[in-house]
C-alpha cells in the first residue's frame, strides 16, 4: 500500500547533510508501521513527505501503486487520514464540525456525517451528546487529541499518517484508546504509518517497526524480531537492556499456561485430593466448579478438615487469576504483587486452561535473549524446568 523508494530530503537551511537519506521501505495493505528513533532522525519528515506537506528532494512515494507526485495535492490529502500531536483543530468550529470537515468536502450527506461523528467519538471514549457541540477551547489537551484522531478517521481513509497521536493523553485513557484503535485498524485493514518516541507503544502497536538513525533506517522488522535480534549495537541500546522484559509484552498467558493434573473439583473425594497433594508434593490444589471455572484452592489443612468430599466451605479464595489474553509482562507483575509462584489462567469464558508459573515466564524471558533462536515458542524446545515448580509452588 505504501512503497517508498530511495527517498531523500535536504533542507537548504540545514546545510548539505540530508535529513532523510536515501531510504526505501514497504508497508503492506492493512499493516501498521511505526517509525521510531531519537529526535531529529528524520521520521516525522518522512511522514510529511507521504502526503506532501514536505516535498521530497528525490525519490518516489507510491500509494496503492500510484506515484503521489502525480496526484493533485489537495485530493491526495483528502484520501489520507492525518493525526498529529499538535492536533490542529479549527478553533471556530465545533467538535462535530471539525470531524465532519473532510466528509463534507467529499459530498457525504448530513445524516451519514452525523452518524459517523457519533461512532468515532464513542470510539475515542468521548460522549457524543456532550462533546459534539463543544468548541476546542472547551476541551482539555487530551480530549482535543482524541478528537484529532477521530477527525483523521472520519472519511474512512485507506491510509492513515499519525505523528505521536496519543502523546498528550493520560496513561489510563491512552492504553484503552491504543487498544481500541488497534482493534479498529485490524478489523478495517487500514494501512497506518505511525511516528512514536515511545518504545513500549511501538512494540505494542506495530506490525513493523523502522528504527531511524541520522536520516537512515537502521533496522526494520517485526517487534519480536527487533527485540530478539537487534541488527546493531545502536538498535540494541535504543530498545533497551530490558528487551527480554519488553518482549514478554508480545507473549500471552495462553503461551505460558501449563496443563496439569493438579486440580480438584467441588465434590472431589478428599482421599483423592490427599493422594494428589502427596504424589505431587503440592501445597495447594486449584478447585474447579462443574463448568471448569476456578473457584479457589485448598491445601493439606483444608483437605484434612474436610469430610468425605471437598465442599465450597473448605475452599480458600484465590488471590487472582490471569486471562489467556493477558501479556506476560502484566502477569509477572501480578505474580510479584501477590507473592505467588503461580496463578491459574482462564479462557474468555472463565474456564481453567492451566497454570502460569513464575519459572515458566522466566524461562521464556531467557529464551528471548538466545541469539538466533528467540521465539515465543523457543521455550518449548528447551528442557521443561517449569513442571517441578508446579509441584512445590504455592499461592501465598
Amino acid at each position: 500500500m505504501i512503497d517508498i523508494r530511495h527517498l531523500t530530503k535536504r533542507f537548504e537551511s540545514r546545510g548539505a547533510k540530508p535529513v532523510v537519506d536515501d531510504i526505501s521501505m514497504t508497508v503492506e495493505e492493512g499493516e501498521l508501521c511505526v517509525l521510531l528513533g531519537p529526535s531529529g532522525c528524520g521520521k516525522t519528515t518522512t511522514l510529511k513527505m507521504i502526503n506532501r506537506l514536505v516535498q521530497p528532494t528525490s525519490g518516489q512515494i507510491l500509494i496503492g501503486g500510484a506515484d503521489t507526485a502525480s496526484f493533485n495535492v489537495v485530493e491526495l490529502r483528502r484520501r489520507i487520514g492525518y493525526a498529529i500531536q499538535q492536533v490542529g483543530l479549527f478553533p471556530n468550529m465545533t467538535v462535530a464540525q471539525n470531524i465532519g470537515v473532510v466528509p463534507q468536502m467529499l459530498g457525504w450527506d448530513k445524516a451519514r456525517i452525523h452518524e459517523r461523528t457519533r461512532t468515532l467519538l464513542r470510539m475515542v471514549s468521548l460522549d457524543p451528546d456532550t462533546f459534539m457541540p463543544c468548541y476546542p477551547r472547551d476541551l482539555s489537551g487530551g480530549q482535543q487529541q482524541r478528537v484529532g484522531v477521530a477527525r483523521a478517521l472520519a472519511a474512512d481513509p485507506p491510509v492513515m499518517l499519525m505523528d505521536e497521536p496519543f502523546g498528550a493523553i493520560d496513561p489510563i485513557n491512552r492504553a484503552s484508546i491504543q487498544d481500541e484503535f488497534r482493534h479498529i485498524q485490524k478489523s478495517l485493514k487500514k494501512t497506518v504509518m505511525f511516528v512514536s518516541h515511545d518504545i513500549d507503544e511501538a512494540m505494542k502497536m506495530g506490525d513493523k517497526v523502522a528504527i531511524f538513525r541520522d536520516g537512515k533506517i537502521e533496522q526494520m522488522a517485526s517487534p519480536d524480531e527487533l527485540l530478539a535480534r537487534p541488527a546493531s549495537a545502536f538498535v540494541a541500546e535504543f530498545v533497551g537492556a530490558d528487551r527480554a522484559l519488553k518482549r514478554l509484552r508480545l507473549m500471552r498467558a495462553a503461551d505460558a499456561a501449563l496443563e496439569s493434573s493438579r486440580v480438584a473439583r467441588l465434590g472431589y473425594s478428599t482421599a483423592d485430593a490427599r493422594a494428589l497433594l502427596r504424589d505431587h508434593i503440592a501445597t495447594s490444589l486449584i478447585v474447579l466448579d462443574a463448568q471448569g471455572k476456578p473457584v479457589g484452592h485448598v491445601g493439606a489443612v483444608e483437605v484434612a478438615a474436610a469430610g468425605a468430599t471437598l465442599e465450597a466451605a473448605q475452599v480458600r479464595a484465590l488471590p487472582g487469576v490471569v486471562h489467556a489474553s493477558d501479556d506476560l509482562r502484566s502477569v509477572i507483575s501480578m505474580l510479584l504483587a501477590q507473592g505467588a509462584t503461580w496463578l491459574p489462567a482462564i479462557d474468555a469464558d472463565g474456564r481453567f486452561i492451566g497454570y502460569v508459573t513464575h519459572e515458566r515466564i522466566a524461562l521464556m524471558a531467557r529464551a528471548a535473549c538466545v541469539s538466533g533462536e528467540a521465539s515465543p515458542h523457543a521455550i518449548d524446545a528447551m528442557p521443561d524446568a517449569a513442571e517441578p515448580a508446579l509441584a512445590t509452588g504455592a499461592v501465598r
